[in-house]
């Protein structure tokens, strides 16, 4: 059975990074998108990078223009809209597609049910968020409307937060 630590991703500035590198971390990992009605919940996913990463969350956006053509530019033009725009901090990727038949292999984990029995399906649109606890188990999965800021959001996190990585 896969991990999500088998997974080598693209940051947006172009380097390879294992998704092993966070192992022992909390991954938030969301989809996100420039030019969308939730593109404001960058300030609430930059608000737990700094309320959290000192205690291991990883906040991690993947861009993709897979809903409604609402990222459109270059991975350039991405990272230069979050950090101008809403002083993102936290690790930003590549470009990637979360659905379809060219989705990532990330994705597919994430997605499917043999994978992620519990929180499998489709992503429905931008701004969908998994949580992934310290020992690589995915905990939770948000919709698009469950802001960054929720308390059943902030409440999963902590919990995972707390719990110690066996090894």
């Amino acid at each position: 059975m896969p991990s999500i630590y088998d997974f080598t991703v693209q940051r947006i500035t172009g380097e390879d990074v294992k998704l092993a590198t966070y192992k022992g971390n909390v991954m938030l990992i969301v989809n996100v998108a420039s030019k969308c009605g939730f593109t404001p919940q960058y300030k609430g996913l930059q608000k737990l990078h700094e309320t959290y990463a000192d205690q291991g969350l990883v906040v991690m956006g993947f861009p993709a223009n897979d809903f409604g053509n609402q990222e459109p530019g270059s991975n350039e033009q991405i990272l230069s809209f979050c950090t101008t725009t809403y002083h993102v901090e936290f690790p930003m990727f590549a470009k990637i597609s979360v659905t379809g038949k060219d989705k990532h292999p990330l994705y597919r984990f994430l997605t499917e049910k043999e994978t992620n029995p519990e929180f499998a399906g489709e992503i429905s649109w931008n701004f969908n968020k998994f949580l992934i606890d310290r020992t690589g188990k995915i905990v939770a999965r948000f919709d698009s409307r469950d802001k960054p800021e929720d308390d059943t959001v902030i409440q999963a996190i902590e919990t995972a937060l707390k719990q110690t990585p066996s090894h």
